[in-house]
């Protein structure tokens, strides 16, 4: 593979990859750490398989599992549900194909690559609410993955280990087992991101299989299906499309987190064509998949026990033959393993990691996500939803479609796919990120005002006693931006995008100045570090 030098202390390869000429020019700075430094491009492995197998680790878990459930509670037929899921998770494929690669072109990890939107300290900002973000979610899926250890390890042991003495409310089998699921995560994460590969690449298939392996046991037993595949939906005409886009935007958010830091995995791409394609097959096939697989589970499940049982380890802990419990409990120990290491732990290691460099590394970073998880105490937050998931959580999450945005916008149209890699570890004055003080106003204010357009309407429902059905005022946080809320995401990350873009062009940072779209024109100065090889290597 032939390799070009393209100035800025950076090398071009033949297949559009970028590499830095000499990575140990970066050792002296207090942005840089072995962890965020840029994966060489001999290190650059990950292939189709790899992504692919990503996502189906991620998407196999226990949430997505009820997805579907919650949209025919709401009133949907099972078919409505099903196609719900699948649009939301075509539409947020885009942003996380778009984002994912400036990872495989310059193997930056997320926190680096938005540093040069927000500047090389305001990249902090998005980081942090990215990593708290992930470590509410690290602890309520850690919590999930103990219930189900606690659960079906019950039905093996006996009724002595689900009435176990209390201790803090819970008994202490089932703190017990919170431990054992947290000490699991902990020494996966603990041997980096090759250890995070080579799990992924084994629990894919492994939940696949056992997925599939549950449907034709419960259906053989059931000899056929309940009524939940022949049930019309309740909701019609005008009354569905105004439940339809909200919930759009619910099953959008489920992966919006990922379209931030996709970057985390990317970097570690061979290629582009690999890294899209794996992404491509890994995300919108699986969710489609365990949306069906869920659907017609419990639909045979309702023919058997007379109810339609969404959750599947309460499902499981129905099946009575050991062998059968211990495959349930391995299936759900590596369901929830996956899915949570990779979407949950994988980027606030990232993201604390990018507040200390010289202090913090990946595995410290993780470690600082883990301890905040479980500070959170996950077990209040899912005993009161309404509270902490619907208004934290929830309201939370809304900010970072704007992020996604942002990058987006200035990545692909206000650079047209150009970064100096030195410079996004370089705190020089005259650095293309420093911007002012290390921060990029115009990121920031695209922030503030995207997010306030995505969130600021947000409303409660009132039920038919007249009663609200969530903490929000009835006419939206903000009034006249109630009739955006049920399009928040959507509307966030487009708002994002323009903002963005049109604040680079108004207002152009120094470097870029002469031109917004031709990299030849850039006066980012040349980093000064040496230059060990010549302009073309064969």
């Amino acid at each position: 593979m032939s390799v070009t030098r393209q100035g800025y202390g950076q090398l071009i390869h033949e297949d559009g990859r970028v590499s830095v000429d000499d990575v140990s020019t970066l050792a002296d700075s207090t942005l840089a750490n072995r962890d965020l430094d840029p994966v060489p491009i001999e290190k650059r492995t990950w292939g189709t398989y790899n992504f692919t197998a990503l996502w189906v680790g991620m998407a196999h878990n226990i949430p997505s599992w009820t997805l579907a459930s919650g949209l025919v509670a709401i009133g949907m037929d099972w078919k409505q549900s099903v196609l719900t899921i699948v649009v939301a998770n075509i539409i947020v494929l885009i942003p996380i194909l778009l984002n994912g690669h400036a990872g495989t072109k310059y193997g930056i990890p997320f926190p680096v690559f938005v540093r040069s939107s927000f500047g090389v300290r305001g990249a902090n900002l998005p980081a942090i609410l990215r990593a708290l973000v992930a470590c509410a979610w690290f602890g309520i899926n850690t919590w999930i993955g103990g219930s189900g250890i606690y659960l079906l390890a019950g039905k093996l042991i006996g009724n002595w280990w689900v009435n176990a003495a209390a201790v803090g409310g819970h008994p202490w089998t089932m703190w017990f087992s919170f431990a054992v699921f947290l000490a699991l995560e902990i020494f996966i994460i603990l041997h980096g991101m090759e250890a995070v590969r080579r799990f992924e690449n084994w629990a894919a298939p492994v939940v696949i299989a056992a997925a599939l392996a549950l449907l034709i046991w419960i259906t053989v037993k059931a000899g056929g299906f309940g009524s939940i595949l022949s049930e019309p939906g309740t909701l019609h005409g005008a009354a569905f499309w105004k439940v339809f886009f909200p919930s759009l935007m619910g099953m959008i958010g489920f992966w919006a987190t990922l379209s931030l830091n996709i970057s985390d995995f990317t970097r570690f791409g061979g290629s582009q064509k690999a890294q899209i394609k794996g992404q491509a097959l890994g995300l919108p096939t699986t969710m489609t998949l365990f949306a069906l697989l869920s659907v017609l589970v419990t639909a045979a499940g309702e023919r058997i026990w007379g109810t339609a049982i969404w959750d599947p380890i309460e499902l499981t802990a129905k099946i009575e033959n050991p062998i059968g419990i211990l495959v349930a409990l391995f299936t759900v120990l590596v369901a929830s393993l996956s899915v949570n290491i990779a979407a949950n732990l994988v980027s606030p290691a990232y993201d604390f990691a990018n507040a200390l460099p010289k202090y913090i590394t990946f595995k410290r970073g993780a470690i600082v996500a883990i301890i905040i998880g479980v500070l959170i105490q996950p077990w209040r937050l899912i005993a009161n939803p309404d509270m902490y998931i619907f208004t934290w959580l929830g309201f939370y999450g809304g900010i970072l479609g704007p992020i996604a945005g942002i990058l987006i916008g200035d990545y692909w149209i206000v650079r047209q796919k150009f970064l100096v890699v030195p410079d996004l570890y370089s705190s020089r004055k005259d650095g293309a990120y420093w911007f002012k003080g290390g921060w990029n106003w115009r990121g920031v204010v695209t922030l503030v005002v995207s997010a306030l357009l995505a969130i600021g309407g947000s409303y409660s429902g009132v039920d038919a006693k007249g009663v609200k059905s969530g903490p929000f005022p009835v006419d939206g946080l903000i009034p006249f931006l109630k009739p955006l809320a049920d399009f928040g995401w959507l509307i966030g990350i487009i708002a994002a995008i323009v903002l963005q873009v049109a604040l680079n062009k108004i207002f152009p940072p120094a470097h870029l100045k002469d031109s917004l779209l031709d990299e030849s024109k850039l006066t980012v100065p040349e980093p000064v570090g040496p230059r060990n090889v010549p302009d073309t290597v064969a």
